[in-house]
């Protein structure tokens, strides 16, 4: 307790690390203000009981977890940044598969600002087209109600304009995190926007169990002794890696030598990161869009993909999870650019040519980590309905794994990290004793989910 006291006073001293902590803290403050906001036109009265009826099941429960409510209780935050998410994985995959993209990528600064600005321009469009959607979900029965009488006929203009302000407006806040704040902007926004619900959940959770008496209270505190342990084999699993040792060939200059080091490439288990899980639940949504029409009855693969806790599901969601993960890694990850690189800064293997077997050797290595990690990641994925099989309230299941648990874990570690490079660099302890914190690698604005 004494160390944590000591930390958070060394934390508070340096001024740069408070001034971001401050502002991050303040950016966060509008947003959550933002996401109780309601649109104009609807009766917040009515739309509680709306809210209350609502499905969190599916992909509309998905945008509602990562916008913290927002979604479904119309806020003019509803959309959240996933608009934002959406256009920066498209912009990302482009990144890899067209070359054009691939050569304007490489011309550095100049060439990430016009992607940047190319990835905001589709986000306009990306979030009016999800807009006009939501405008219709918002005239389905259980919300219609809340709809004022007297400003319907402007309900549809007002909707989209102002939910695509309210986006570029959180995208803006990201940004502004990002700039002056404390970690990834982003990824800080969807990491709050879940926690919001996190209270809620365990307060649920608790009542479940309360009223089965002490034994029932036994249970919800196993169920947290559960998450914890699921955590920490998250923790585990995000900073995993590989050392490969690198030696550098000697260069003697003068009376100088420079090189001979040894040193080691990091090579992680999870490199795709939370992607693969984000991909699969996508293909795995599309069936269910059946289900937001009126075909009640609906059967068949349909009521399979709509209910997570279904074993033909988990077990086809497994596959598809462990399947992505090795086509996104393939994708990010080049060993021929690797050996490359090595080559040309006069670094090898031990034991290993340079050039194409050094490609070969770093490609064997990362298949062979790869497996673990994607098998060990498809678990994480389908937790959540073995925890739904096993009683666990629907709103508390999804913090037992799947996207939720690895963006929380994934961006708190990425903070810490941040702020142990600050008290590591005005010589203060870092926040552990056995070694620095490490967080996640990413490619892009999209994979600092």
């Amino acid at each position: 307790m004494k160390k944590l006291i000591q930390t958070l006073k060394n934390i508070w001293s340096i001024e740069e690390l408070r001034n971001k902590i401050i502002t991050t803290l303040a950016l966060i403050l509008v947003y959550r203000v933002g996401t109780h906001i309601v649109l104009p036109g609807l009766n917040p009265n009515k739309l509680a009981a709306a809210a209350a009826g609502t499905s969190n099941n599916g992909l509309l429960g998905l945008f509602d977890t990562f916008a913290g409510g927002a979604f479904s209780h119309a806020s003019i935050f509803a959309l959240g940044v996933m608009p934002y998410i959406s256009a920066s994985i498209f912009m990302q995959l482009m990144t890899i598969l067209v070359p054009q993209m691939q050569k304007l990528q490489k011309e550095g600064e100049s060439g990430r600002k016009k992607i940047n600005q190319w990835t905001r321009y589709l986000t306009v469009i990306v979030t009016a087209l999800q807009a006009s959607a939501y405008y219709q979900y918002l005239r389905t029965p259980s919300y219609a109600v809340a709809i004022l009488p007297g400003y319907a006929p402007y309900f549809f203009a007002s909707t989209i304009i102002i939910l695509t302000a309210g986006t570029l407006f959180v995208m803006w806040l990201g940004e502004r995190i990002q700039d002056k704040g404390l970690g990834n902007g982003t990824s800080i926004i969807i990491m709050i926007g879940i926690l919001a619900r996190l209270p809620d959940a365990v307060i649920q959770e608790f009542q479940s169990k309360e009223v089965r008496g002490g034994g029932g209270l036994l249970i919800f505190l196993i169920e947290i002794a559960i998450l914890v342990a699921i955590i920490m084999g998250l923790v585990i699993l995000i900073q995993g890696v590989r050392k490969i040792p690198i030696n550098y060939a000697k260069q003697i200059v003068g009376n100088r030598q420079f090189g001979g080091a040894r040193q080691f490439l990091p090579v992680k288990v999870n490199s795709a990161g939370v992607m693969p899980i984000i991909f699969a639940q996508a293909i795995m949504f599309l069936p269910t869009l059946f289900s937001f029409t009126n075909l009640q009855s609906a059967t068949g693969i349909v009521k399979i993909f709509s209910n997570h806790s279904d074993p033909w599901y988990m077990v086809i969601y497994g596959v598809m999870v462990i399947a992505f993960t090795f086509l996104y890694t393939a994708l990010i990850f080049n060993p021929k650019q690797m050996s490359e690189d090595l080559k040309r800064n006069n670094g090898f293997i031990p034991g290993v040519k340079p050039g194409q077997p050094t490609a070969d050797f770093i490609g064997a290595i990362m298949d062979k980590i790869t497996l673990p990690g994607a098998v060990f990641l498809a678990i994480v994925g389908i937790l959540p309905g073995f925890a739904q099989m096993l009683g666990v309230t629907q709103g508390f299941s999804t913090f037992f794994g799947g996207t939720s648990l690895l963006i929380m874990v994934g961006v708190i570690l990425d903070t810490l990290q941040q702020i142990e490079t600050h008290l590591l660099m005005r010589q203060y302890d870092g926040l552990m004793k056995g070694g620095r914190l490490q967080g996640r690698q990413t490619v892009s604005p999209a994979g600092n989910f």
